[in-house]
């Protein structure tokens, strides 16, 4: 299989143990690797001292998650990164189709107890997919 695995991110342990297995999975199939970090909404706060001024997204945190989350796996494999605007499953779906990716990857955090009762990310995109989902074992992360 080549093309395009997509995998989220948000600077958790988890997270981090699923974009390593995604990696994996990217190089022992030849494929290349997106890393995506969601952001819910358009909050900006602008900081400054007088003429100097910085302006803060919540974009541009999860594009900064994204990036050195991609950083971190480059190596044998292509990886690309972005943010994108939604629900951690919700963007993570759009940006497959976007990509027209092969697979999606996702750790399992929250699918015991309390959390499988109240939803996942993991169980909301193997229900939603267009495309295969692969989920990472990552409970010994974090």
């Amino acid at each position: 299989m080549s093309g395009i695995i997509v995998v989220g991110v948000d600077g958790s342990g988890t997270a981090k143990k699923a974009a390593e297995s995604a990696r994996d999975l990217a190089a022992a199939v030849g494929a290349s690797l997106h890393v995506v970090s969601a952001f819910d909404s358009d909050r900006t706060e602008i900081f400054g001292s007088g003429s100097d001024q910085w302006i803060v997204s919540d974009a541009d945190g999860a594009e900064h998650v994204a990036k050195t989350v991609a950083e971190a796996l480059a190596g044998s494999i292509k990886v690309t990164y972005s943010a994108a605007r939604g629900k951690p499953a919700e963007a993570l779906i759009k940006e497959a189709e976007r990509l027209d990716a092969k697979m999606i990857v996702v750790g399992n955090r929250r699918m015991r107890g309390i959390g499988r009762v109240l939803g996942s990310v993991a169980n909301s995109v193997a229900h939603n997919a267009t495309c295969d989902v692969y989920i990472a074992n990552t409970y010994d992360a974090d």
